[in-house]
């Protein structure tokens, strides 16, 4: 990992007090490892009952649960747990549900979840198809940038390879109090999608992909953002389209190149003007500083990926 002031491919990565950061130009990625101040105290209580009573009510009625899950082994932690219990708006039996299903589909679903850590991922990660955005919206939430088009080369990189850095840049981002408070947006690029492209994509890897999203990922999905997707797009989405609940459904939404209608969901801030925002993205590669940042968080993937069930526990 690269220290303050060394140099990378396309910038720099620093560690600043445990803090990663990479910045090259005017693009600075800053992970936020702060509570927010008021702002966020305020949304916190206004949309999930975050009051400081129910927060000791939800911890312990989390401990009083797991006592009832001898198979299932996590850590003691009450910044572990509040990572699960801030998206279930911190009731302790949704929450325990949440735990179990993120879990179980770690055990069910190894060539997604097995040997999970950035620095088994560092192909996928250092080429720019996934893109943290450094800005946040008027409302807090992240935003990733998936470049699933011209940045995608399928004799190199695998849809499954793809997918799993999706899943370790989300976990990554909900190590964040303000991401899980104020949730994620995801904007998938699709300029440049191939029919050879699309062949990739099958109904098993579509229905994996939506058991993930809609009942295991502990993370407020605020919204699912395409663009500039050409019209072979729908054979992509008609995949995908059977395993989507209502709810999922109604926050993803298809802007194509229209401009106004991804900014009436997105601050043009937060957007790279290539999409019609403000934000001027880097005009050298940045993938490798991408990847340095996600492999700051090694270690507690490393962690991470020793909680759960064990081979034996499998349902």
């Amino acid at each position: 990992m690269e220290r303050q002031g060394e140099h990378i491919t396309g910038g720099t990565i620093t560690k600043l007090r445990e803090v990663p950061q990479f910045k090259v130009g005017n693009f600075q990625l800053t992970a936020e490892f702060d509570d927010g101040g008021e702002y966020y105290r305020e949304k916190a209580k206004r949309e999930l009952r975050e009051t400081d009573e129910v927060v000791q009510q939800s911890l312990q009625g989390i401990r009083d649960l797991l006592r009832d899950e001898p198979d299932l082994h996590l850590p003691d932690d009450d910044e572990f747990f509040q990572k699960f219990l801030r998206p279930c708006k911190w009731y302790p039996k949704s929450t325990i549900e949440l735990m179990k299903r993120f879990y179980q589909y770690r055990l069910t679903h190894p060539r997604y979840s097995e040997n999970l850590l950035p620095s088994n991922e560092k192909k996928v990660l250092s080429s720019e198809i996934l893109v943290p955005l450094p800005e946040r919206t008027d409302q807090g939430c992240r935003i990733l940038l998936i470049n699933a088009g011209k940045k995608w080369n399928a004799k190199i990189i695998s849809v499954d390879e793809i997918f799993r850095a999706v899943m370790l840049s989300l976990d990554a981002a909900m190590s964040e109090p303000k991401t899980q408070i104020a949730g994620v947006h995801v904007v998938l690029n699709m300029d440049g999608l191939s029919l050879t492209q699309v062949t990739h994509f099958t109904p098993s890897f579509a229905a994996s992909v939506t058991e993930w999203v809609q009942r295991c990922l502990p993370c407020r999905l605020k919204g699912i953002h395409i663009i500039n997707q050409p019209f072979i797009f729908n054979m992509v989405f008609a995949l995908f389209k059977p395993f989507l609940l209502e709810k999922t459904r109604k926050r993803i939404h298809f802007h194509g190149t229209d401009r106004k209608s991804l900014s009436s969901h997105l601050d043009t801030k937060c957007l790279p003007t290539e999409f019609g925002g403000e934000l001027v993205m880097p005009n050298v590669p940045i993938g490798n500083g991408i990847c340095d940042y996600f492999c700051w968080f090694e270690k507690e993937f490393e962690a991470s990926g020793k909680y759960g069930y064990t081979k034996s526990a499998k349902r």
